[in-house]
């Protein structure tokens, strides 16, 4: 068995999950007839941002990950988005899998800051391939390990992440605050007779927005 050969054919949000899901369609060749058993695969999915331009907007909404534009040729680097396992069935030759990667919506995560504020365009991934190789030969059972030469790139639409956001929190979004931040939102709310949380954050937002007044 000289090696395995791994392609990121494409990655798709699950309709049906209850929870945000993607799903990497990811295709296997083995570079000899030998029958495989099975993979125990694993992949770290990081994300590459050097390899995509970025609009004005889009720069604006990565400042705090990357800094002001100047900057990026030294704070761009790459950064995992998330980890992803999958148990590949007997196959010799060639064959295809599914990988669920579960997405956040959460903005203290760095992936989800950086997707979040891409407008348009693909998202450039890599997917680090590693894991156990269980092979049935003319000389017996053996296990082996996937070469950590395996990787592979991919264009994933800015359009698949959004859409898939969109469905699960449609026209919303998720903020983590404290439990002091929370609770005096809370009472700035009440004593103002004011509907919900977002009529309390956007007239902070409106009054914080105000020049000003000259005395």
């Amino acid at each position: 068995m000289n090696g395995l050969t791994f392609t990121v054919l494409d990655v798709l949000a699950e309709p049906y999950s209850v929870t945000p899901r993607l799903t990497a369609r990811i295709g296997i060749v083995a570079s000899d007839d030998e029958p495989i058993q099975a993979i125990a695969l694993r992949c770290q999915i990081r994300i590459e941002p050097l390899r995509r331009p970025y609009s004005d907007e889009e720069a604006d909404g990565l400042l705090d990950l990357f800094g002001p534009r100047e900057r990026w040729v030294n704070t761009q680097r790459t950064f995992l988005w998330q980890h992803g396992t999958a148990m590949v069935q007997g196959f010799t030759g060639v064959t295809e899998i599914s990988m669920p990667l579960e997405c956040t919506y959460d903005f203290e995560v760095a992936a989800s800051k950086y997707l979040h504020a891409l407008r348009d365009g693909a998202v450039p991934l890599l997917f680090l391939f590693s894991g156990t190789v269980f092979v049935q030969g003319e000389r017996g059972f053996s296990v082996r390990q996937v070469s950590w030469e395996c990787e592979a790139q991919h264009e994933m639409p800015v359009s698949v992440w959004r859409d898939l956001m969109r469905s699960h929190y449609p026209n919303t979004g998720w903020v983590r605050l404290g439990h002091d931040t929370v609770a005096a939102l809370a009472a700035y709310k009440s004593a103002r007779g004011m509907l919900d949380f977002e009529d309390a954050v956007t007239t902070l937002l409106t009054q914080a927005s105000r020049p000003e007044e000259v005395r």
